[in-house]
């Protein structure tokens, strides 16, 4: 039976992927690496999906394994297991917090994305390594960021995770130079499903809306720049997986790299507009800038507890990058698949955290 590997479960895009990719093939199994403090979080979601889609109930085995380590931390015996069975490698697993240190996120992001592709030249009928970067390698880079750019002139980063996630795809690219079969996935910034606006964590534009949330009739919102001269790129949770796992499913897509984004974005303005309404309130925006707005919640005592807004979010209320999509959408529009636009699904974001306040902004690491 051909076996899946799929690293980063049970998070957020893992755990509604894993059933996607088995439904593909009645004879497909699946083998998820899974960090040894996640295990009791990762058998719940595992028995969770088995309920709500019965096809899948023992075609998953959860193993502890640890992506930073050489081998994966497997033991030979399960390493050979591997080797022999496994056709395709699901790697999503990475630090996804923007406040990370750099050398923590070479490890996990680069390190770990290293080994996955050195595991995967070594498995005996390996087909393909399905690997979700992000959007964001691009940097601050200005201008239109195309599928097939990576390393560009002037680029620079606004923080570990955006360095770190690009050298991790510089090695995956490298790879598929030498011969790797591989697809490479770039996210924009994902928020919660389109129709149910369920998610595991509130942050990126979540922090906008929780400001407004939290105010009154009128809800000030400091903003940097002109708001209505950048755009907040978003997309919902079922779109990356949906796209995910019909363009794994394609031969076409071997070797290419798809911006997994909203080929129409709103501005930054368009976007707390939407929150707004959706709230019931009436937006007034206080102009400033970047650099005042991030000294600020660093550094003037209160300024972060009033906001609850983690200066490292502020960037991408200015980011100066449009993620072009030109072979990313007549692909999904072949396999039936559109990007929905945020006016189509923000009263499911909103409904969702209201209805559950208690989720936090804290990521899996």
């Amino acid at each position: 039976m051909p076996t899946v590997l799929m690293t980063g479960f049970p998070g957020f895009l893992g755990s509604q992927l894993l059933p996607r990719v088995l439904r593909r093939d009645a004879d497909l199994s699946a083998v998820c690496l899974v960090q040894e403090r996640y295990r009791p979080l990762a058998e719940q979601r595992l028995a969770e999906l088995s309920t709500t889609h019965p096809a899948i109930a023992g075609r998953v085995r959860l193993t502890n394994g640890d992506i930073t380590v050489p081998g994966l931390g497997l033991d030979p015996a399960q390493r050979a297991d591997l080797e022999a069975n496994v056709a395709e490698i699901y790697h999503l697993a990475a630090v996804y917090d923007l406040s990370t240190p750099r050398a923590f996120a070479w490890k996990v992001n680069v390190e770990g994305t290293h080994n996955v592709v050195e595991m995967a030249g070594t498995c005996k009928d390996f087909q393909r390594l399905q690997y979700v970067s992000t959007c964001y390698v691009s940097g601050r880079y200005t201008g239109i960021f195309r599928e097939t750019d990576l390393q560009m002139a002037g680029q620079h980063f606004n923080n570990y995770y955006e360095e770190t996630k690009h050298h991790a795809e510089v090695v995956v690219q490298q790879a598929i130079k030498g011969g790797l079969p591989a697809t490479v996935y770039r996210p924009a910034i994902v928020v919660g499903d389109s129709t149910t606006g369920e998610t595991q964590k509130y942050d990126g534009p979540y922090y906008g809306m929780q400001l407004i949330a939290r105010q009154g009739k009128r809800a000030f919102v400091p903003v940097a720049g002109d708001p209505s001269a950048y755009r907040f790129n978003i997309i919902p949770r079922d779109y990356i997986v949906d796209s995910i796992s019909a363009l794994a499913a394609e031969a076409d897509t071997v070797g290419k790299t798809f911006n997994v984004a909203d080929p129409a974005p709103l501005t930054v303005k368009e976007m707390f507009q939407l929150f707004a309404d959706a709230l019931g309130k009436k937006l007034v925006l206080v102009p400033g800038t970047r650099r005042l707005a991030k000294f600020a919640i660093n550094h003037v005592p209160g300024v972060e507890k009033l906001m609850r807004v983690p200066a490292s979010s502020v960037d991408y209320t200015t980011h100066p990058t449009h993620y072009d999509t030109a072979l990313t959408t007549p692909a999904l529009a072949k396999l039936g698949i559109e990007c929905p636009s945020l006016p189509t699904y923000v009263d499911a974001l909103v409904g969702f955290h209201q209805a559950h306040p208690e989720i936090s902004s804290a990521a899996m690491i």
